[in-house]
């Protein structure tokens, strides 16, 4: 009997032993390929050498200095590395997760507006079918129903328009510019319904991952949600979590967009799993703000800038520079797109294929021609990722896809380090899985 309070309470886990690569071995001897690197978190795969040795020689020198007391040299070595690769932001606030990383974002966001003697900001906007982790604050300003109803009554207030989803909202109409100016304009309509004077900052993801599975924005989208921003004073907040650090192509996401955010949000595939860590890059206008200010920001966590944690993140980005990861990422990336193109172009209940470099969703539906989804009673995503793991395939299926309720898709985010066989094997065993839960729903 596991003492382990799990996340499903009526599952029963595969035990991992070790790691191969893109594999992940049970007790049992069963290999399993790791197409969404866990949650899009082990970006190099698994076991790699060099950064399980500078994490040893860390270990070596220093593990862990309480951060109010001392720096360390790694830690001052990968800020530098963030900060030099940044789409022009000036300083990196080190945590040890996505959550936190949004979460202080948010805090500093209104301590930035207090230091300016703006107090009457308050409001944080975001968008419908979001996901920015799962502290109180984060799931506030997350736009997912399903993940934020039972805890409605501890959140606070946030204000969310739509998505820039252009597979389900866009007008049959509307050319792609039209309808992300359509979309990205409603952030001034909900500014000026707030009152401009009373808003932090909007909050969303470059590329939205987990609730409605890689889903890009069009072609201008984020140049008019940045000219909104500096029209009315408030802060473009940008959540890499899932889609930052390499994932997409470039090292941060919204390099693709050509905008200079305020606040970038990473984690994940910035240590690869080999520790837990995260990160807040900030402009030089918000440093500067606390910095001529009190000097201080009122927030903090205790294993923040870990040494441990700041020397994996460091060999992880060594390692993808060194060896040219994300040109391998482009490759694979369009490689394994074209192959689940080719495979699953005409299939009934896969209405769309999207995503960038090697982040992509797959989304399910009952029929193509209709876009209509499943019923949610049947939990497709679930019978998905059971018969994928049966096959040896790990992947990232989730249900909400529309609004929280509605909706499915498949989540991949494979390692960068990535060859064309494994782009094979992905596609082969996701058929399989797609052949068992398409014929169990048919059957129901």
């Amino acid at each position: 009997m596991s003492r382990i309070f799990h996340r499903h309470t009526r599952v029963t886990l595969p035990v991992a032993a070790r790691g191969d690569g893109v594999y992940i071995l049970d007790v049992e001897g069963k290999r399993y390929l790791d197409a969404c690197g866990g949650a899009a978190v082990s970006c190099l795969g698994h076991n790699h050498p060099e950064v399980i040795d500078a994490i040893k020689a860390q270990l070596d020198r220093i593990p862990y200095a309480h951060s109010a007391f001392f720096t360390t040299s790694v830690a001052e070595e990968l800020a530098e590395f963030l900060i030099q690769r940044s789409p022009g932001l000036d300083r990196v606030y080190l945590v040890s997760g996505g959550s936190e990383a949004v979460e202080a974002g948010l805090k500093l966001g209104r301590q930035y507006f207090l230091e300016r003697g703006e107090p009457q900001r308050h409001h944080f906007i975001a968008r419908r079918q979001s996901y920015h982790g799962n502290t109180l604050g984060a799931l506030a300003v997350g736009g997912n129903a399903w993940r934020r109803q039972p805890f409605d009554p501890l959140l606070i207030a946030s204000h969310h328009i739509s998505p820039c989803y252009a597979y389900r909202d866009r007008g049959a109409e509307e050319s792609e510019q039209v309808y992300g100016l359509r979309v990205a304009n409603e952030l001034e309509q909900k500014i000026l319904e707030l009152g401009p004077e009373t808003v932090i900052g909007f909050v969303a993801e470059p590329v939205v991952g987990a609730t409605s599975g890689a889903v890009p924005p069009v072609e201008g989208y984020f140049r008019r949600i940045r000219e909104i921003c500096d029209q009315y004073g408030i802060l473009l907040i940008l959540d890499e979590v899932m889609c930052g650090m390499g994932r997409t192509g470039t090292l941060f996401a919204v390099e693709q967009e050509g905008v200079q955010p305020d606040m970038i949000a990473i984690a994940k595939g910035l240590g690869a799993g080999y520790q837990p860590i995260g990160g807040l890059l900030v402009s030089k206008q918000i440093y500067d703000a606390i910095a001529e200010g009190s000097g201080f920001f009122q927030h903090g966590h205790t294993y923040m800038a870990h040494a441990s944690a700041c020397a994996a993140a460091m060999a992880v980005q060594r390692t993808i520079d060194g060896e040219d990861l994300l040109g391998n990422v482009q490759r694979q990336g369009e490689a394994l797109r074209e192959a689940l193109r080719s495979r699953f172009h005409d299939h009934p209940h896969i209405g769309d294929i999207r995503g960038r470099g090697l982040f992509i969703g797959l989304e399910l539906v009952a029929d193509r021609e209709t876009k209509a989804p499943f019923d949610p009673a049947l939990q497709v995503h679930l019978t998905v990722k059971r018969e994928a793991m049966k096959a040896g395939l790990m992947c990232y299926p989730m249900g909400g896809t529309i609004d929280g309720r509605t909706g499915s898709h498949v989540l991949l985010a494979p390692p960068f380090i990535l060859e064309a066989r494994h782009v094979d094997e992905i596609v082969d065993k996701l058929a399989v899985a797609f052949s068992q839960t398409f014929a169990a729903v048919a059957a129901a």
